[in-house]
């Protein structure tokens, strides 16, 4: 039995969540987080020393960094396959969403979503720009593919994705206007676990 420890409300958390419903890994989940228990504890810290949710335990092995932990779940699935070229092209996009569309996210939803006061008002309209412009990003190269950000069919890539787009839908901002974008969160509404992981109530 998998354990992970954090709390649903937590993006990181829902993807790795997520991934365990796509490839039906019976998990159990640990509350830890802000609202559930401190991460900042000896215990927590032992697991993660940068007492940040999700920490997966798999008997003797402990992992952090939720793409990592949904690598290592996926490894050689349908979500992440073997061949070296298809898991080269979902892993580059898994790497963009940590890097460039969480960059760009985070003061704006920070801050409209978590209430955070860190932020000036600058920063967090640059935030919201930036946001949409690596969200036309994704909807030009939606567009091309016609279906899942990796190709024809459904990847990992899609399901750290997939949350990242649903929380851009789900913040107060003006959004841009993205055809392709309306269209794949459609396509990803069929999807298993997307009513649990992307639905109302989880930016």
């Amino acid at each position: 039995m998998l354990t992970i420890l954090g709390k649903l409300p937590s993006i990181n958390v829902r993807k790795v969540l997520w991934t365990c419903r796509l490839l039906e890994l019976p998990y159990e989940l640990e509350p830890w987080g802000k609202g559930e228990r401190d991460p900042n504890v000896p215990e927590f810290l032992a697991l993660n020393p940068n007492a940040q949710v999700p920490v997966l335990r798999d008997g003797d092995t402990v992992l952090w960094e939720s793409n990592t932990i949904c690598r290592y779940l996926a490894h050689d699935s349908f979500l992440l396959p073997a061949d070296r070229l298809q898991r080269a092209r979902i892993e580059q996009w898994m790497d963009w969403q940590a890097t460039e569309l969480n960059a760009a996210w985070r003061p704006a939803a920070m801050t409209l979503l978590r209430g955070s006061t860190q932020f000036s008002p600058e920063v967090v309209a640059a935030s919201v720009r930036d946001w949409n412009t690596k969200m036309t990003l994704l909807d030009r190269h939606l567009e091309r593919t016609g279906a899942f950000v990796a190709g024809d069919t459904l990847s990992l890539a899609d399901v750290v994705i997939g949350v990242s787009v649903h929380r851009w839908s789900a913040t107060p901002i003006e959004r841009a206007e993205l055809p392709a974008v309306a269209a794949y969160m459609e396509r990803l509404a069929q999807v298993p676990g997307h009513a649990e992981n992307c639905g109302a109530g989880t930016p």
